[in-house]
């Protein structure tokens, strides 16, 4: 079941032109399949950066996509990371958290599923030493454990993410640059774990940038998760712009 929904949602994105233009990637880590979306920008070339997309904890969504093919329009390679592989792809609430779970308590192995898909925008044609990743709820913790980890990135851009980590694991230094686009009222994410990430990135001398948006909730950028905000996730329309805004002028800072 889980793998006929991967399937569908394929056809679905080669069969609607919004989307015609990103290619479905093959790699696999070990044993493990994993099916990646990448896309080129119109006139790329080697000098071209590159974007690492890191989706919400469903895996692979038309938000995802959309900001791909945006970026791509923009001069941008993007690549949309696979984490959970094929097999493992969640078709409901209970069964993402389970797996969004499994790679927070299990960061080494979250490391490496970013690391193959930084290798395959690599391999696309970005440029190696001008990449920035960007990652939504679950993939918002994503970008972060990319900076801890020290991956070659230039930059990592958290849209309503998740900030916590294991405390009792050892600072190191953050030299990629650091922009949390957080909803004001997201309750996910408890101050506690607010002030603890922002001790993180003092101890860390990171350079990094905390935005609150106003009457925002978590996954305030995804229109799919409707406009309750009672409900803990809901789409702001105004939060989503001024935050993909501020996103594009921390890309034209940090890339090369």
């Amino acid at each position: 079941m889980k793998n006929t929904l991967f399937i569908l949602l394929g056809l679905l994105l080669f069969s609607n032109g919004a989307f015609a233009q990103l290619k479905a990637v093959k790699y696999t880590d070990g044993n493990q399949k994993l099916n990646g979306l990448s896309v080129a920008p119109k006139k790329g070339n080697k000098t071209n950066p590159g974007i690492l997309i890191l989706p919400a904890w469903k895996g692979i969504d038309t938000h995802a996509k959309e900001s791909a093919a945006k970026l791509s329009k923009m001069g941008y390679y993007a690549f949309v990371a696979d984490i959970y592989g094929e097999g493992n792809y969640p078709t409901i609430t209970q069964e993402a958290g389970k797996q969004a779970g499994f790679y927070k308590n299990n960061v080494a192995d979250y490391h490496r599923r970013i690391q193959l898909a930084l290798n395959q925008l690599v391999k696309a044609g970005a440029n190696p030493d001008n990449i920035v990743v960007i990652g939504y709820c679950f993939g918002g913790t994503g970008v972060l454990e990319a900076a801890r980890a020290g991956m070659k990135i230039q930059g990592a851009v958290s849209f309503h993410g998740g900030l916590g980590r294991d405390a009792s694991r050892i600072n190191k230094p953050i030299t990629a640059q650091i922009l949390v686009l957080h909803g004001a009222d997201d309750t996910y994410v408890p101050a506690t774990e607010v002030a603890a990430f922002q001790q993180e990135m003092r101890d860390t001398k990171a350079d990094w940038e905390m935005i609150y948006y106003a009457n925002s909730v978590h996954a305030f950028t995804d229109p799919e998760a409707g406009n309750d905000n009672s409900k803990g996730a809901a789409y702001n329309e105004k939060a989503a712009k001024r935050s993909w805004e501020r996103m594009n002028s921390f890309l034209k800072e940090v890339l090369k």
